[in-house]
């Protein structure tokens, strides 16, 4: 194992996994993914952009660690979360002779991993999977803590199930071949985990953002390890977001809205939803009172200076009326007795869950953003 890989643990008990972060990892997944087979055999599941990319490395250290293996190539692209690449993709499985105690491999970004790991936990009413992100949002988010699932008309994620992967392949190498575009979408997340309860970590980002996007090897080490190191423990105090772990939506709220408004499509990257959602909550916090103006200009500043969107005006094409957009907000899975839940901030590093929002205000802050 090479001493430029790092491991972030994830602690729930007999379920609890590695996630390892660092250079070549998916050259090298065999040695990684033996050890956790029951069988020589795995199936991997990724999209016609990634596997141009990355499966034939993947394939080649499988083939080394004499681990038989078959592969599916997925539609790139957010509309494949949905019931019918799912049904095809369950049918896949099952057609492949994949026994309870096999692995399936998710190779690629969100999109993949959400799916792979929704079909794993019906297929057989339970396959083990793994996780292989290729995109920086999938490395410190999507595919860390076992959320997975499909999108309906109605909104973002709203089928799913929690079910964890085995193991966490974090391959640092991988983001080389990433679009701008996507890592910053990416980034978006990484400044998250500093808004929500790590201020230190925020002024850090502040001041190697440039190293992370020029690609610095050990800033984006460094960064995807503190955001696993943050996830992991939020997932370890609360595996089914019950309590705390809805932190990790802060932005979240508004921007699934804003995907569902933009029809899940390339107008608005989900990273990119997460970063004017951000923005929209240090807003709202502000209105309400409960976080000074300067912190809400200084996150605003930093996601401009990453090159992310933050205002209801940077979304290409349009949005709709305000309460239209609070119509998709109540869609939203953390809705209780019919109240939105906000991720909200008293400041940076100070996030905290409420479902105390006057809706005037939050009316307010939407309505000042379309013109903004």
């Amino acid at each position: 194992m090479s001493a430029d890989v790092k491991t972030v643990q994830v602690a729930l008990g007999d379920r609890s996994y590695e996630i390892k972060v660092g250079p070549n990892l998916i050259a090298n997944a065999g040695q990684y993914l033996k050890p956790l087979l029951r069988r020589a055999r795995v199936v991997i599941v990724t999209d016609e952009n990634v596997a141009a990319l990355h499966l034939p490395a993947l394939e080649k250290s499988l083939d080394a660690a004499g681990i038989r293996h078959d592969a599916i190539r997925m539609p790139a692209g957010e509309g494949t979360k949905c019931f019918a690449e799912l049904q095809r993709l369950s049918e896949w499985l099952l057609e492949t002779g994949v026994e309870r105690g096999d692995l399936v491999i998710a190779l690629g970004g969100g999109v993949i991993g959400d799916l792979t790991g929704f079909a794993a936990s019906i297929v057989r009413r339970g396959v083990d999977f793994a996780q292989i992100p290729t995109t920086l949002l999938s490395q410190v988010d999507s595919s860390v803590g076992g959320k997975t699932g499909i999108n309906t008309p109605q909104g973002k994620n709203l089928v799913g199930a929690f079910y964890q992967p085995r193991i966490v392949l974090a391959d640092t190498s991988a983001l080389e071949t990433l679009p701008k575009r996507e890592l910053l979408a990416g980034y978006a997340e990484v400044v998250k985990y500093g808004l929500i309860n790590d201020r230190p970590f925020f002024d850090w980002l502040e001041a190697n953002l440039d190293a992370i996007v020029s690609g610095d090897v050990a800033a984006r080490t460094h960064a995807i390890v503190k955001s696993c190191e943050s996830k992991a423990a939020i997932v370890a105090a609360d595996e089914r977001e019950s309590n705390v772990r809805a932190l990790l939506n802060l932005g979240h709220t508004f921007g699934h809205a804003l995907e569902a408004a933009t029809g899940f499509s390339n107008r608005l990257v989900h990273g990119e939803g997460v970063a004017v959602g951000m923005a929209l909550a240090f807003d709202l916090s502000v209105r309400l009172g409960l976080c000074s103006g300067q912190d809400a200009v200084r996150v605003r500043k930093h996601l401009e200076r990453a090159g992310l969107p933050c205002r209801l005006s940077d979304v290409a094409g349009g949005l709709p009326e305000a309460e239209t957009l609070i119509e998709l907000m109540g869609q939203d899975k953390k809705v209780v007795d019919g109240k939105l839940t906000f991720i909200l901030a008293r400041g940076i590093g100070e996030a905290f869950i409420t479902r105390d929002v006057d809706p005037k205000a939050l009316r307010t802050v939407l309505e000042e953003r379309e013109t903004a």
